[in-house]
């Protein structure tokens, strides 16, 4: 079983409305390969082909939305936002080596949840003519004059 990973979004975001893509790559640093982007994807169908493939598979999936950039100030913009969540980022996992090594303690993580881990429930991946439909509506949507 791989893992899935997503952002968790209240009911009335907005960013639940946009296309999301899913990002496919090795779950440990020993596999190395390129990762695989597949979408857009309406939000319930990236999750469920996303579930549906790391279930079986020791895969890691990202699913997140497509960000609707229209100039390059906005793409800049989220380039800048980026950068500062990762040195943020790094900020706080050199604060976090001042009180131990995550290795010391992996061993011992993996373990406790390995005992507590349910039972894999059997995920339904979309139908074909459903992705298709959904990629429709994203049409329609990413066509649309706001």
């Amino acid at each position: 079983m791989g893992a899935l990973v997503t952002l968790d979004l209240p009911d009335d975001s907005p960013m639940l409305g946009l296309p999301w893509i899913i990002t496919f790559g090795p779950l440990s640093e020993a596999d190395e390969w390129e990762p695989v982007v597949c979408g857009p994807y309406e939000r319930p169908h990236a999750l469920a082909l996303a579930e549906a493939v790391v279930a079986e598979e020791q895969l890691m999936a990202v699913v997140e939305p497509l960000l609707p950039a229209l100039t390059p100030e906005e793409i800049r913009g989220e380039i800048a936002a980026a950068q500062i969540a990762a040195e943020d980022e790094a900020a706080r996992t050199d604060q976090a080596d001042l009180y131990g090594d995550f290795e010391d303690v992996i061993d011992e993580e993996l373990e406790l949840a390995a005992e507590r881990e349910p039972e894999p429930v059997p995920v339904t991946a979309p139908s074909r003519d459903e992705v298709r439909a959904g990629f429709a509506r994203i049409a329609k949507l990413l066509t649309s004059k706001d």
